[in-house]
């Protein structure tokens, strides 16, 4: 199982052991993980699951598709280079290490 770390914004940081084939949406709500919100359970149509993705601790992760390309049009906190939607990243093997910042807010 991949380590994941969450990153909130006062910098404190909660690494979890996420399953294989799990998005970091429901792992993150299944860990409490504060600041995701995952509101329309992972079907990629809210933008409550935003985060940034700290490509220096991965580099390889998945590219992102349109559909979520265009829900991150609907981001509450800014949108950025690294923004993705957490329902949208599949954990996979190359993923360990993998950290994320979550934003100032979802809603």
């Amino acid at each position: 199982m991949p380590n994941i770390t969450f990153i909130d914004t006062e910098n404190i940081s909660q690494s979890i052991d996420v399953l294989v084939g799990e998005t970091l949406m429901r792992a993150a709500v299944n860990n409490n993980i504060d600041g995701i919100l995952g509101e329309c359970g992972g079907a990629c149509c809210c933008a409550t699951c935003h985060v940034y993705v700290d490509a220096t601790s991965v580099p390889d992760v998945p590219r992102i598709g349109e559909m979520e390309r265009q829900m991150l049009d609907h981001v509450a906190a800014p949108r950025r280079d690294d923004s993705r939607l957490a329902c949208q990243l599949v954990v996979d093997p190359s993923m360990e290490g993998l950290r994320v910042r979550i934003p100032q807010t979802q809603l």
